[in-house]
């Protein structure tokens, strides 16, 4: 019940702000820009790494190899 209303309190103050008159230079839009091209990228990456194992698990064909991880790895 406090946590309800410490909530609604918090969300209260935070609608009843008044402006901020922040401001953004140039190069923060460009920092935005590389922040999302690098998610994408990452995003990328790791689903080209899995791949081969999602087609696998939904096929009859053998995951290539290298993508298993077998007893002889581990030791």
């Amino acid at each position: 019940m406090r946590t309800n209303i410490l909530l609604a309190a918090l969300a209260i103050y935070a609608v009843s702000m008044g402006d901020a008159f922040a401001y953004l230079d140039p190069g923060t839009g460009s920092i935005i820009v590389q922040g999302v091209i690098g998610a994408i990228a990452g995003g990328l990456v790791v689903g080209r790494m899995y791949w081969a194992k999602f087609k696998a698990f939904f096929s009859r064909q053998k995951a290539p190899e290298g993508t298993e991880l077998s007893a002889d790895r581990l030791k």
